[in-house]
Order: C-alpha cells, then sequence, then structure tokens
C-alpha cells in the first residue's frame, strides 16, 4: 500500500502538514482525531474525561485498526504510537514519517493540553510525555523530519522530498 503515516507529538503539525503533503501527492486526507471524534460523537477532551485513558486509548487503536485505505495521508493522534497493534498495521499501510519538533516549539504550542484533549497520566508533564513519546516515535519511524524552525509548508515539503525518494 502506497500511504505515508505521520506520527508526532501534539502540535508538531501533524494535520496541517498532513493537508498540504494530499495535496502535492494527489492523495486522500485521514485524520485519526477526526474520525474518533466522528465516531465517539464528541470531543476527544470528553472522551478522556468519561473513559479515562486507558478507554481513549482503546477507541484510538480500535479506530486506527479500522483503517482500510490506498493514497492517502494519514494524520495520527500523537497517543497511537502507545499501540503496537495500530503501529504494526500502520507500517502495513505505508511509510510512517515522524515529525519531530523540538521539546521548547511544543511547550510553547502547547498551552493547555487537557482542553486538547491529549494524553496525560495524572501528574504527568509535559517534558515527561515528551520524553516518554520520543523513544516510541524513533521506534516506529520509516522516516524522520525535523521541523528545526521551518514553516509548516516547509516540513510538507520536505516530507514530500524524502518520501519521493523513496
Amino acid at each position: 500500500m502506497s500511504n505515508l503515516i505521520l506520527i508526532g507529538m501534539p502540535a508538531a503539525g501533524k494535520s496541517t502538514v498532513g493537508v498540504i503533503l494530499a495535496k502535492l501527492l494527489g492523495y486522500c486526507f485521514i485524520d485519526t482525531d477526526l474520525l474518533i471524534q466522528s465516531r465517539e460523537g464528541r470531543r476527544l477532551r470528553e472522551i478522556i474525561a468519561d473513559r479515562g485513558v486507558d478507554g481513549f486509548l482503546a477507541i484510538e487503536e480500535d479506530v486506527c485498526l479500522s483503517i482500510r485505505t490506498d493514497r492517502c495521508v494519514i494524520a495520527t493522534g500523537g497517543s497511537a504510537v502507545y499501540s503496537e497493534a495500530a503501529m504494526a498495521h500502520f507500517k502495513a499501510l505505508g511509510r510512517v514519517v515522524y515529525l519531530q519538533t523540538d521539546y521548547e516549539t511544543l511547550s510553547g504550542r502547547l498551552k493547555d493540553m487537557r482542553s486538547r484533549g491529549v494524553v496525560l497520566k495524572p501528574g504527568q508533564t509535559l517534558a515527561a510525555l515528551y520524553a516518554e513519546r520520543t523513544a516510541l516515535y524513533e521506534k516506529y519511524a520509516d522516516l524522520t523530519v525535523s521541523e528545526g524552525g521551518s514553516s509548516l509548508e516547509e516540513t510538507a515539503r520536505e516530507v514530500y522530498r524524502k518520501y519521493a525518494q523513496g
């Protein structure tokens, strides 16, 4: 399958970069967070508040595993990497690209993580979340593209360039 799957921290720009990439490639675009919200009929933060972290992660895994597509850019939720099954499924669907963003940039973008629907364990800080997930993103990535101060459009073009090179 020839899909492009974007992973990375919340606020890394996966959805925006994904839309730009889909246009560049002539692919469709799927955002797993939007699929979850559509299926559940409510926002991510409401699902997390009602079902807890584990309940949300089970829903996310189920939604990710249900994706059957070709020639699409798929923007995953930042917590999709907690599911080995979902990541194995994505790797079978296409190439996984880690959009790497430095901690300082993310901390500036993520002012209120709870209202955004970020999966956090009780008492977990952004720094702890960043450290925990970075190892998982690196583990599953076929390609890594660092934003490194680039605009999201420049980042999309860099992903496109690397993806086109095979």
